[in-house]
């Protein structure tokens, strides 16, 4: 598991900290010790995680500066004078992707470039991991789960600009982090759930708004399959990688972090779990597919870090889907969203204590 003692004191560059899963690593940093600095934009929803966690202010409340903008990217990262960076910051819809392409590519890939070239003359820093998705993938959908070595692609502006950012880094290693080694890679995770997202076209935020307001939830693809895990699964998975990429810049360029296979379902079952925790709920399922095109099956291959970084899943699928419907009806209820997420962190640390260790390689 996540080792406190190495957080402890480390001045850490989140990018993206105001999002959903930003905000969820900027409170387990900080519970561990770490200085965490912020870099995004302010929260794109409403309610959003952040500000009911942290309100206006908290120890990553500053830095509202847009990865677009070189000139304050550089400035940010000059302030903070970070020694761990996660680069989250992003437009992470593929719908969104659709609508507005160049945005998608200028936040995705330029922005990718303007927090790289920044920190390539960083005096400090000495692990970076950017966070990039498992659609960056070439999708033939043949049912196999993708391993790292798998060739990239990107059907969609979305997938496209991940896959993009995905070779902009492994230039940027090459070129100029290996020659001051310094650890650079890739996380790539798959869908994500948990307690306080309220993004467009996610399905447990749609399911929520839907449920909560006492109208039917529409869903366009009820047969998708995906990788779905509880939130804090891949960002256990991203605190490894850093702190194995801290003391070894030579490890791999890029990591997978998914659920078991077994945790790969359909929508439908997803949200038949869902209504049965909530306690109520309609859906209607569409009988052809609507919109533009969204991969039907996607799954990832996790061997790597398990090998080499000890990862490995903590809660099932049920479970994952309890706790997640379970946070909404407490917030609904008034408990606050950090004593939620800190009830959850908690769980979370513990069951990981508990767990066998996998078998792993050594560092080095």
């Amino acid at each position: 598991m996540a080792n406190s003692s190495f957080w402890y004191g480390k001045r850490v560059l989140l990018t993206g900290h105001t999002g959903f899963k930003g905000s969820w690593l900027a409170l387990w940093l900080s519970e561990m010790g770490a200085q965490v600095f912020g870099l995004s934009l302010t929260p794109a929803t409403e309610p959003s995680l952040f500000r009911l966690m942290h309100g206006t202010r908290s120890p990553a409340s500053e830095g509202i500066v847009d990865i677009r903008d070189r000139i304050a990217v550089a400035a940010r990262v000059m302030v903070t004078r970070p020694d761990v960076v996660f680069h989250l910051a992003a437009q992470p819809l593929v719908r969104a992707g659709y609508r507005d392409p160049i945005t998608t590519y200028e936040t995705n890939v330029q922005g990718t470039v303007n927090l790289l070239d920044a920190l390539r003359i960083a005096p400090d820093v000495k692990s970076i991991v950017v966070v990039t998705t498992d659609k960056v993938y070439d999708n033939p959908e043949t049912g196999a789960a993708f391993r790292e070595s798998d060739p990239l692609g990107g059907h969609d502006p979305y997938s496209a600009s991940k896959a993009a950012a995905e070779v902009v880094t492994q230039s940027y290693r090459k070129s100029f982090f290996q020659p001051r080694r310094i650890g650079l890679a890739t996380a790539r995770a798959g869908n994500v759930i948990g307690g306080g997202d309220w993004a467009e076209d996610r399905l447990i935020p749609d399911a929520f708004r839907a449920w909560s307001s006492g109208t039917p939830l529409q869903v366009r693809r009820p047969d998708a399959v995906r990788p779905w895990q509880h939130v804090l699964e891949p960002l256990h998975g991203y605190l490894l990688l850093a702190e194995r990429l801290y003391d070894d810049p030579d490890f791999s360029p890029a990591v997978n972090f998914g659920p078991d296979h077994t945790a790969a379902a359909t929508v439908k079952d997803i949200l038949t779990l869902a209504r049965s925790a909530y306690g109520k709920g309609e859906t209607d399922f569409a009988s052809v597919e609507e919109g533009p095109h969204e991969a039907g099956y996607l799954m990832l291959d996790s061997a790597l870090a398990t090998a080499r970084l000890g990862y490995q899943p903590t809660w099932g699928l049920e479970e994952t889907v309890t706790r997640t419907m379970d946070w909404y009806r407490r917030m609904q209820k008034g408990i606050s969203a950090r004593n939620l997420c800190l009830a959850d962190l908690q769980h979370f640390e513990e069951r990981l204590a508990q767990q066998p260790p996998p078998l792993r390689e050594a560092a080095g």
